[in-house]
């Protein structure tokens, strides 16, 4: 997937936790420009949603919470040893790649669809995907709607610079319908309006969905309708030109992954990395095989990542699961269990 082949590399030198040297590999050096510039800098530039519970939204002391959040602190601890580490750069939909390719972040991880054109026309890097999901609809239940095709006539609150608009035309004109929008830059300010009756329901991922009926003044009064209009891969974009920032970003995903199909959760990690006989587990933190230094970081980069929020399954079930937004995890499973989320084999 993307490239994140062969890093068999040689080994300059050991160094501290987050500051090994540099390291090469068919052409490439790792870390590579961007985690050079993190570390010289002293801290991740990340750029994330301005609020949407589940992905990032704050509570009332001002701190982040969500999934993409965890996603930056883990890349933190990887790469600078440090969860806290990470300077917040909320971003609209409209606003977040041109931030990304001004440089002004070093990753966009925020709740954002990976498509052909951001690939190809924006130049961008998709490196993996964090979130299965497809656009949906919230309506409230006075509308007397219980299917997306009985929207006929609607109006749809939605976010412009998404391609959510795109998805919504592609629909209408697929299936003789009239869909209205009336559009916003904030998720917040196109629930307000909902709210008031300036709309008939509002769009988004259905992660995101999920999210904001939990901050509805009425949320039993509104209800997501069956089924979704597209398919939304969620993920990690990055600027094209770094290949080398672009593996040590799909490797950790690939990380937190392997460590929920290897049962490596945030309790036991630490135990794990002495006692496991499991090979995966020991290449994984660090253990043997020296697969963060082939990378220009220590060997212990995974571990302090999984410490962060925990395997890829606990970081779900703590957003979006039971105790939280309650959202079946579906196709964001591991493959073992019928979902989609696989990684690439850690050796």
């Amino acid at each position: 997937m993307l490239g994140a082949f062969g890093l068999a590399a040689t080994v300059l030198a050991a160094a501290m936790p987050g500051l090994a040297p540099a390291a090469h590999a068919q052409g490439v050096t790792f870390p590579g420009p961007t985690v050079e510039a993190i570390r010289k800098r002293g801290v991740l530039s990340c750029g994330i949603d301005t609020g949407v519970p589940g992905f990032a939204s704050q509570d009332n002391a001002g701190k982040w919470h969500g999934i993409d959040v965890d996603y930056c602190r883990a890349i933190a601890a990887a790469v600078l040893g440090d969860q806290e580490k990470v300077k917040w750069v909320p971003t609209t939909a409209a606003a977040r790649f041109t931030v990304l390719q001004s440089g002004e972040i070093d990753v966009l991880i925020r709740d954002s669809t990976l498509t052909f054109t951001r690939s190809v026309q924006l130049g961008l890097d998709e490196v993996a995907v964090t979130f299965y999901a497809g656009e949906g609809f919230l309506v409230n239940k006075k509308l007397g709607v219980s299917k997306i095709t009985e929207l006929n006539g609607a109006t749809i609150c939605v976010i412009t610079g998404a391609t959510l608009e795109l998805n919504i035309a592609d629909f209408a004109r697929s299936n003789g319908t009239k869909i209205g929008t009336l559009l916003f830059d904030k998720p917040d300010e196109a629930i307000a309006a909902m709210e008031a009756g300036r709309c008939d329901g509002y769009t988004y991922d259905t992660g995101s969905l999920a999210g904001m009926r939990s901050t509805l003044k009425n949320p039993s009064d509104w209800v997501v309708l069956d089924g979704v209009i597209s398919k939304e891969p969620l993920g990690i974009h990055a600027r094209s030109g770094d290949p080398s920032w672009q593996k040590i970003l799909y490797w950790l995903h690939a990380g937190l992954l392997t460590a929920e199909e290897t049962g490596v959760t945030k309790a036991n990690a630490d135990q794990l990395k002495t006692s496991s006989k499991d090979p995966f587990v020991r290449r994984l933190l660090g253990t043997e095989g020296d697969f963060g230094k082939k990378l220009g970081l220590d060997d212990e980069w995974m571990l302090r990542a999984i410490k962060v929020g925990g395997n890829y399954g606990e970081l779900y079930d703590t957003y979006f699961g039971p105790k939280a937004l309650d959202l079946p995890r579906g196709l964001n499973n591991l493959w073992t269990k019928g979902g989609l989320q696989y990684a690439l084999p850690w050796r």
